[in-house]
């Protein structure tokens, strides 16, 4: 698997529950609207809203200054830059540009690939079974 993670703010004119709605119910539509596929080659794609919380250690709260984490999984490296090429190009481009203005505070967003290590989290190094939640 190959991961990719993206960082965004909101619009300074949007609320957090307009951002969420935006999002959700726009932009992450764009593939119903346009008829072709918005991440070509993902099998996943997943938006986590963030809601600064308070430091367990210094008891205070330290906004990350974004307002949402987006992730998106390929099969292989192969599939994420054939998809990356599709997005980019320049039939496509300034339709995705045009929306992500209604929604982002900028296309200056951090974007990095991903390599996930687990940790046991027992007291004897034994791992625990989870199941991810994965919501419709």
């Amino acid at each position: 698997m190959f991961k990719q993670i993206c960082f965004f703010r909101k619009r300074s004119d949007m609320t957090s529950e307009q951002f969420l709605d935006y999002y959700e119910n726009q932009h992450s539509q764009l593939a119903a609207r346009t008829g072709k596929p918005s991440i070509p080659n993902a099998v996943r794609y997943v938006r986590r809203y963030l809601t600064p919380l308070e430091n367990p250690v210094t008891g205070q709260v330290h906004d990350s200054g974004y307002d949402c984490i987006m992730e998106i999984w390929w099969n292989t490296r192969e599939d994420f830059e054939h998809s990356q090429r599709l997005i980019s190009d320049p039939d496509r481009l300034p339709h995705t540009i045009a929306d992500e203005k209604n929604l982002f505070a900028t296309h200056a967003n951090p974007i990095c690939a991903v390599e996930e290590y687990d940790s046991p989290m027992g007291p004897a190094g034994e791992s625990y079974e989870w199941v991810p939640v994965v919501r419709p």
